[in-house]
């Protein structure tokens, strides 16, 4: 079986939840939320599980929403790797209006991360034996991270004869693109 690194550096919490009508300036009493593991690479790892296979999500964790991340992983059965972090794991809100149907999204930043705390991504991906066959690097890069980040993982896969996938949108994309990737994954938009 391919062995497969699922890659998020921005994970989240995805709380979410319902109301009857989305009023502004009201409180708005909400059905009881949901809390769910999110972020790109998280749902990579979840989709290969659904599929029958396995893959090692690396990720950073900070904070109590990084121990609760943590925790949601372990219930859903996915194997992974947390980096320890000094910033709160983001969460993310998702609020369904009954009566239209209508999705409201709100997507937080996420933590800024240190250079001490994203170059040991960049240090274990090479460092792993035997080398993983697939690196899935997906999702938003958080503040402090630099936009070649993914291209550098790309380019430490080729080394150790890693195939490279990106899952990103913007500068991201454009880096792993010019350094080249197995394969890509952009959105729509």
């Amino acid at each position: 079986m391919k062995t497969i690194v699922a890659l998020t550096l921005n994970p989240a919490i995805d709380k979410s939840s319902s109301v009857e009508h989305v009023v502004p300036e009201r409180k708005l009493c909400c059905k009881p939320p949901r809390f769910e593991p999110g972020g790109g690479g998280v749902n990579v790892s979840r989709a290969i599980k659904k599929l029958g296979g396995r893959s090692l999500l690396f990720y950073p964790a900070g904070g109590l929403t990084g121990k609760r991340l943590q925790g949601l992983l372990d219930e859903e059965g996915l194997d992974h790797r947390p980096f320890p972090i000094a910033g709160m794991t983001r969460e993310s809100l998702v609020i369904l209006e009954e009566s239209t149907g209508q999705q409201f999204r709100f997507g937080m930043p996420g933590p800024e991360l240190k250079k001490s705390e994203w170059e040991p991504f960049l240090q274990e991906l090479p460092a792993m034996e035997p080398a993983p066959d697939y690196v899935v690097a997906s999702g938003s890069l958080p503040p402090g991270v630099p936009p070649d980040f993914y291209a550098q993982v790309a380019r430490l896969g080729k080394k150790k004869g890693t195939k490279t996938t990106v899952d990103v949108s913007g500068k991201a994309l454009k880096e792993g693109l010019e350094e080249g990737v197995f394969l890509i994954k952009p959105n729509v938009r």
